[in-house]
């Protein structure tokens, strides 16, 4: 028995078998094959590069489709690069010569012209050895016949224990029925996957530094979201605790259930706008019921995700009519995509690759600028998708004045485009962006002439702010959404938006924690927007309050100098 200690991401206690997912191995193995597999393994190789110039094909016709001509010319480059001597001719040669496999061939012949290219600063060379790798990648890809055993194949219910959980593995544990919890290496309570713990409702133990190393396929598992606990081969007396916990979680889980038609107002009758945040994966049935003030974040990321395409006007329009639709007269903010470079060289975008720390880098609106015609494809899909409602626009990761300006002249472009085709959309939808990066809350009053609202996003705000990687197992402990730092910058946002009369939502994680949305409420804050799962548990940490209380308390959180007295300012309100 072995009790390791993390970060709870999500409430709740699960007891269960681990399913250990497996990094995946970079190593490629060399195999000395008898003469007889040699013209079999060339066979092999041709059949994989013939594969190959099919996806690329279909990837191709895709980009033609959404980006236009000249983005597709870049993979006319890969087909080149394909049909090269390099491949169609020294690999298989390698393979005769040697007695080797296919992937060892490939690999050896790829880091020979690879190493050509090291000392060349030509721009020009340099790309195209980013393009030999990834058309060796997609052959190697093709060369291997193993089945992997992925989340969405699991027989029976399991416990999910890994090193990391990339944005796929999120979307596979969305659509099982199988998935109890999950528990893995990385990770703190602010960090995308713990956010997705909260959006579906499941326990969720994360930033444990080497649990996927230590449990095996098969351990039972207790794990516990409320203590940020996760035991490994438990004791049977543990197993029955844990059980009784979970009877009490249930029953508070009933309790809050009866608060779905309640008011979300303060013990002084002072109402608090609390909205949801929602993504097109969740069930708008349970949105419906919840009798929410709206949608504070609608994320459109997801829709370019599990995929190798780009999604087109009409597949999004479906998407935003369908959440719009569902409660009309209710505010709905939708967010264009926040996709980095990881997720767009996946659908066939070329020309970027994948960065060492995505979260600074290539993303957001800095990527849709770079490649306009696929944030007008959005645009004009949420305009069409928002008529007659009560939709918004914003936009993320927004860092300058000129930034804002030409997304705006895209939004413009995009009207008159509907407009010439005469279809109908929203012409007056308001326009706001998401503060998330310390220069937009110190350029904030820059801002405010050209948007409607305003939207905090504390969790990149607060990692950007105190320059914690809130992912990186060494440092997350340093994440402190309530440092005075912190607490100062969303004062700041707050009073500067209220002095030119424009609304301050926040939609971060910081929303839905006790202390958190105390504190937003004091600086006063108009509205808040939490995941789904959490929306009932905030409504009666709300109504448990008293807004002057709150208030009364304001000049003492703008004074702290320690993120400790938090806890003494709040208690008992």
């Amino acid at each position: 028995m072995i009790i390791k200690k993390g970060i709870g991401a999500n409430i709740g206690i699960a007891i269960g078998k681990a399913y250990l997912v497996k990094e995946d191995s970079v190593l490629i193995e060399k195999l000395d094959l008898p003469k007889d597999r040699i013209k079999p393994e060339i066979k092999r190789f041709k059949e994989a590069i013939a594969k190959t110039k099919e996806e690329l094909n279909v990837i191709r016709e895709q980009i033609l489709n959404s980006l236009g001509k000249n983005h597709a010319k870049l993979i006319d480059a890969h087909h080149m690069i394909l049909m090269d001597p390099l491949i169609t001719k020294e690999v298989p040669e390698h393979i005769a010569t040697f007695s080797v496999n296919a992937e060892f061939a490939l690999s050896e012949k790829i880091s020979a012209t690879i190493k050509k290219f090291e000392n060349i600063e030509d721009p020009f060379f340099a790309e195209r050895k980013n393009e030999i790798m990834d058309v060796a990648k997609r052959i190697m890809a093709n060369l291997s016949n193993e089945t992997k055993m992925e989340i969405k194949d699991l027989k029976e219910p399991s416990i999910i224990v890994a090193h990391n959980i990339y944005p796929s593995d999120t979307l596979q544990i969305r659509k099982s029925d199988k998935v109890m919890a999950f528990c893995m290496d990385m990770g703190s309570k602010s960090s995308h996957t713990a956010i997705f713990a909260q959006s579906i409702g499941i326990p969720a133990v994360v930033g444990l530094g080497d649990i996927s190393r230590i449990i095996k396929q098969g351990d039972m598992l207790i794990v516990n979201g409320e203590d940020g606990t996760v035991t490994i081969n438990p004791l049977p007396e543990m197993i029955e605790a844990a059980k009784a916990k979970m009877a009490e979680l249930k029953k508070k889980e009933s309790y809050l259930l009866k608060m779905k038609n309640l008011t979300t107002a303060t013990r002084d009758s002072r109402k608090i706008n609390l909205m949801v945040n929602l993504d097109p994966q969740d069930d708008l049935s349970e949105f419906k019921k919840n009798n929410t003030d709206g949608v504070g974040l609608f994320r459109t990321e997801f829709l370019y995700m599990n995929r190798n395409s780009i999604p087109n006007e009409q597949e999004q329009y479906e998407i935003y009519k369908k959440v719009l639709s569902c409660e009309p007269k209710l505010p709905v903010t939708i967010r264009t995509a926040d996709i980095g470079a990881d997720k767009a060289s996946n659908i066939g975008i070329k020309g970027i690759k994948n960065e060492e720390n995505p979260f600074m880098g290539f993303r957001g609106i800095r990527l849709f600028l770079k490649y306009p015609d696929l944030m007008k494809t959005q645009i004009k899909a949420i305009l069409r998708a928002a008529y007659e409602t009560q939709a918004q626009i914003m936009l993320p990761m927004v860092t300058s004045i000129g930034e804002l300006i030409t997304s705006k002249k895209i939004i413009s472009e995009a009207k008159n485009e509907l407009l010439s085709q005469g279809l109908e959309f929203k012409s007056d939808i308001p326009v706001g962006i998401m503060v998330e990066v310390p220069a937009a809350a110190l350029m904030l009053d820059q801002f405010l002439n050209e948007i409607d609202f305003v939207s905090i996003g504390t969790n990149d705000l607060v990692q950007y702010l105190l320059a914690v990687d809130r992912v990186n197992q060494y440092v997350s402990e340093l994440y402190d959404p309530y440092h005075p730092s912190v607490i100062r910058v969303l004062n700041l946002i707050i009073q500067t938006a209220h002095k030119k009369g424009k609304k301050v939502s926040v939609c971060g994680e910081m929303a839905s924690d006790t202390y958190g949305c105390a504190a937003l409420i004091t600086l006063g804050a108009d509205s808040l927007s939490v995941p789904l799962k959490m929306h009932l548990k905030v409504k009666e940490f709300i109504r448990n309050s008293s807004y002057e209380k709150l208030i009364s308390l304001r000049q003492r959180l703008l004074n702290i100098s320690d993120s400790q007295e938090i806890t003494e300012i709040f208690k008992g309100i």
